[in-house]
């Protein structure tokens, strides 16, 4: 998969050291499949979320954290749209 936004997780891991090993485990994993269905990403993250208009919503360090990304399965990119704590993403549907 071709990951765009990159540059998002670059400032929260500034932001968040402890989820630097993680979100750097989890952007080589991205790079290295391709998935072509929401199983596909069930079979490596099992606690990932999905809703509507193909938004994924990774746990990260046992949910402290959340990435939110839309994923365009035909094409093989993933788009990150945020990445925070779990209380302000909490925030953001309140």
């Amino acid at each position: 998969m071709r990951l765009v936004g990159r540059e998002q997780l670059d400032e929260f891991t500034k932001a968040h050291a402890d989820a630097r090993a993680w979100i750097e485990n989890w952007i080589a994993d991205i790079e290295a499949v391709r998935w072509r269905t929401p199983q596909d990403i069930k079979e490596s993250y099992a606690s990932a979320s999905f809703l509507a208009d193909r938004i994924v919503i990774f746990n990260v360090k046992g949910n402290r954290y959340r990435v939110e990304v839309q994923v365009a399965y035909n094409t093989g990119v993933v788009v990150v749209r945020w990445a925070g704590t779990h209380a302000d993403y909490t925030k953001r549907f309140s």
